[in-house]
């Protein structure tokens, strides 16, 4: 094995795209993931020439290695990385890959929640701006393979994580998007301050002529701002911080004011974006496709319009004798639960559990005491969850998917909602959360033969 060599460290999908990049560009690439599972693609690899160790990890290859590069789910606290950065090596990431190689213009989106609703949205804009748009990253497909296969790609809408940031030195989008910052990963970071600073640090690498759209209500916006170098467009559906905003959004209207014109966008008819939160990611979206290019209004309205829904985002299921039944699988901390109860107001039952993340489900107790009418908890958490909220209303434990959507039904009357929103990682029980939803989405359509009593 030559020296010094790129190690990739998990064969995710960014991991593949990383080590297929090096490799096309001649560059001596090892590949590790402790996941036997992963056999098949390593010969896959292998045939490309990548080195590959499946099943374990080497310390000594870490050691050797010139450069680390480790997927997003890999903390950078495991023993192996710390002792090999210790040995001299370097770290880089997807991130910091792709922007020694791209020469498009970027569209970058953090936040906790809303990422990929907004990133998506950017998207299906920008094509009815008559752009062809390039929408990966964190949302799914790894932005190296944009540079790989880039069609006629004219401009590239990234989903960002707080774990690619982290490891990131030079990416630098046109235009940075920050939705919000709630408690999550607290899991991955030493305090939530961290996390925040993770999340600001998508516009270290700004100049003036790049643009950062951020929601004013975000915490420390005021001193953050001071930090950043680019134009800043800010928006807000919060009363105390809405006033002036370039989007400022007032029940179902979001005034846009950009370069001297003022325009109300109307959103009521959007049905597959109700909510104040989806509002806030409609603004965020306005805000950055004007930033790129002072597009016609009247064509970013007609992307808001071709929107679909995304799986396990809010996403109707099925209505079973009154009882409708929702898919928020995606919802993996509080806020995003939060966000979701303020969509129907009242009469729920929710689904509630999995892995926590350092999960505080106190931040819940306000919300669920007026909207929750009974909790189903499920997977590692069930005991807090009944300690948290035993009293409040009523709590029963569930130890499978199909308990908690029976449990669910029988507890709900004609015009009550059952809701999947867990607050939680689905590694306890399933593979991810698109798995997480798939089994919700089957159990409740095998409701479908029973009597609601």
């Amino acid at each position: 094995m030559t020296s010094p060599y790129f190690l990739v460290i998990g064969l995710g999908a960014s991991g593949v795209s990383a080590a297929k990049f090096l490799c096309a560009r001649g560059k001596s690439v090892v590949a590790t993931d402790i996941d036997p599972a992963r056999a098949s693609l390593a010969k896959e690899l292998n045939a490309l020439g990548i080195k590959t160790e499946i099943g374990f990890h080497d310390p000594n290859t870490f050691n050797r290695a010139g450069t680390l590069i480790p997927s997003p789910g890999i903390p950078l606290t495991l023993p192996h990385i710390q002792e090999a950065l210790a040995h001299g090596a370097d770290l880089t990431g997807e991130l910091d890959l792709f922007a020694a190689y791209n020469t498009l213009p970027v569209i970058a989106i953090t936040g906790t929640n809303g990422k990929t609703t907004t990133t998506t949205l950017i998207g299906d804009m920008l094509r009815a701006c008559g752009r062809n748009p390039f929408v990966g990253g964190n949302i799914g497909t790894p932005l190296l393979e944009n540079l790989m296969a880039p069609g006629n790609t004219d401009v590239v809408v990234a989903e960002i994580s707080s774990f690619q940031l982290d490891i990131s030195k030079t990416f630098r989008p046109q235009v940075g998007v920050l939705l919000n910052i709630s408690e999550d990963h607290l899991d991955r970071y030493p305090s939530y301050e961290a996390y925040e600073e993770s999340k600001w640090s998508l516009f270290k690498n700004q100049v003036p002529s790049d643009t950062a759209v951020v929601n004013r209500a975000v915490r420390g916006f005021e001193k953050a701002c001071k930090n950043i170098r680019a134009r800043v467009l800010d928006f807000s559906s919060e009363p105390a911080s809405r006033a002036g905003c370039a989007a400022e959004i007032r029940d179902q209207d979001i005034r846009i004011r950009f370069e001297g014109r003022t325009h109300i966008l109307g959103t009521d008819h959007l049905k597959e974006l109700q909510g104040a939160h989806n509002r806030e990611n409609m603004a965020a979206a306005v805000l950055a496709c004007l930033a790129l290019g002072n597009f016609p209004m009247e064509n970013l309205a007609a992307g808001l319009e071709s929107f679909k829904n995304l799986s396990h985002r809010m996403e109707w299921v099925k209505t079973i004798q009154g009882v409708s039944f929702y898919d928020d699988s995606k919802a993996t901390n509080t806020d995003a639960v939060v966000r979701a109860l303020e969509c129907f107001k009242k009469d729920i039952i929710l689904i509630l559990g999995g892995r926590e993340k350092g999960t505080d489900f106190s931040l819940l107790l306000s919300h669920v005491k007026k909207s929750v009418k009974a909790i189903v908890s499920i997977g590692e958490s069930r005991g807090h969850v009944m300690e948290t909220f035993q009293g409040l209303c009523p709590v029963m434990e569930a130890r499978t998917m199909q308990e908690a959507v029976e449990k669910g039904y029988a507890l709900a009357l004609p015009g009550d909602v059952v809701l999947l929103s867990p607050a939680c990682a689905s590694f306890d029980m399933f593979d991810n959360y698109a798995h997480r939803g798939r089994e919700f989405a089957a159990r409740v359509h095998g409701l479908g033969g029973q009597h609601h009593d």
